[in-house]
């Protein structure tokens, strides 16, 4: 039997440089960001939170594979510099307060980090939650800042990608479908 992974561990594609991270967007969003290799304002909104994600699965459980709604209809693969993926791991705060916080207290941990972090089910290829976590990471307005201009090194869309493994998913043919996905490893 299998030993199942740490129930909160951080899973990505990434090489020495650069970590993907994946979001979805309309497709005048997406055309945007693919023709400037970058998102740029308008159509992206610099002062929303926006919420990048390492996990091709889980991404795929948000977005409903690309089909999900106009606003999720594209999946675009970020690769972003560790140096950056870093920085905004040690800018962060949970999305929840602790238990022993006090309203005030958890005001001023939100003013101080400009990224939430979030821990939510991983996902099998059928998008069912898995026993353990994978990190979804909130960036504020300081940080979305960084991410667009210093930190993205490439956007690339996986769209069609998503719509393939779920073709082969509803045709049940799993171990192809499980072969295209991105091979995401443990990040230390």
């Amino acid at each position: 039997m299998m030993a199942l992974p740490p129930y909160r561990q951080i899973r990505a594609l990434f090489d020495d440089n650069t970590i993907r991270v994946y979001q979805a967007y309309s497709n005048q969003i997406a055309e945007s960001a693919l023709a400037h290799g970058s998102f740029i304002s308008p159509p992206f909104k610099m002062a929303r939170m926006t919420w990048i994600k390492p996990s091709f699965l889980w991404m795929m459980y948000r977005a409903g594979w690309g089909y999900k709604d106009a606003g999720q209809a594209r999946i675009l693969a970020i690769d972003i510099t560790r140096e950056g993926f870093e920085w905004a791991l040690a800018h962060s705060c949970g999305s929840h307060a602790e238990p022993s916080m006090s309203k005030e207290e958890w005001e001023q941990v939100k003013r101080d980090s400009p990224v939430r972090i979030q821990w939510d089910p991983e996902r099998n290829l059928l998008l069912q939650p898995l026993e353990y976590r994978s990190i979804q990471i909130g960036l504020g307005e300081e940080a979305v800042e960084r991410y667009v201009n210093q930190w993205i090194c490439r956007i690339t869309d996986v769209t069609p990608l998503a719509h393939e493994i779920r073709a082969l998913v509803v045709e049940g043919a799993m171990e192809r479908a499980a072969a295209l996905l991105p091979l995401e490893r443990v990040y230390r």
